[in-house]
């Protein structure tokens, strides 16, 4: 089995991902404080419980690691550029990358950006990676950031990494409000579709060291366009927020 580090490991998407890939690949797991994650997601994987945000925390969490799937950092889109925004949306990944250069077996960085590097787009417009980048708040910069980030590393270091504009991440179609409007449904995106997404950033080859790909699922009408996962990743997603909540 390959040796997969998970950043940000305690979170909503890094429970849900090593669920998923604990029976397939050696993990770590890596965050600031593992008091409330499960202690069965626990067994068998190496709990690196550090400040990512520290350059000498990563030694440790990178030995022997192939992928990284990097989800650490501050999500709240509201979140203050100095107290909130710095440390961790720009030394951290940094940080990864810096270390990532000198690491003798990593093969491939996986990252999550986010729909806010390119929601400041009108709502009726399908937004593609190719289009130049609107964000809508701090965070959303911070994305945009992460992403220049990792194809500076790419093309300029050899650091071959995938990024993921992650769209409205849902664990369960009953956290999928029935109310939703349009906009809600075409930003949503499922759990088993970010899971099947992974599996596929993981095993594809790489035209070029460098790609970023839009992560939604197959809603009817997608904010985001998903045609370059499906072309270059083999990116099948099964789910639409339209047909479950019966708004064709």
């Amino acid at each position: 089995m390959s040796k997969l580090l998970i950043t940000g490991a305690t979170g909503e998407i890094g429970t849900n991902l090593t669920k998923h890939l604990k029976a397939t690949h050696d993990l770590v797991l890596a965050d600031i404080d593992f008091s409330e994650f499960p202690e069965e997601l626990k067994e068998g994987a190496k709990i690196v419980e550090a400040d990512l945000s520290k350059l000498d925390k990563w030694d440790e969490a990178l030995e022997g690691v192939e992928y990284v799937i990097q989800l650490a950092g501050n999500p709240d889109p509201e979140a203050d550029f100095y107290d909130d925004l710095v440390d961790l949306n720009y030394v951290l990944p940094q940080n990864l990358f810096k270390k990532a250069a000198d690491s003798p077996t990593l093969k491939r960085i996986i990252f999550a950006s986010s729909i806010h590097a390119s929601d400041a787009y009108p709502k009726n417009v399908q937004v593609k990676t190719t289009d130049q980048i609107r964000p809508d708040d701090l965070y959303g910069v911070s994305k945009a950031y992460l992403e220049a980030l990792g194809s500076y590393y790419a093309f300029k270091k050899g650091i071959e990494s995938i990024g993921i504009r992650i769209g409205d991440y849902t664990s369960s179609w009953d956290e999928l409000d029935p109310n939703s409007d349009f906009s809600g449904m075409a930003m949503y995106f499922s759990e088993r579709d970010m899971n099947h997404l992974i599996d596929c950033c993981l095993k594809a080859e790489l035209e070029e060291p460098f790609l970023l790909v839009n992560g939604i699922s197959n809603n009817s009408f997608p904010r985001l366009d998903i045609d370059s996962a499906r072309v270059k990743l083999g990116y099948e997603p099964k789910d639409n927020a339209f047909e479950k909540l019966n708004k064709l």
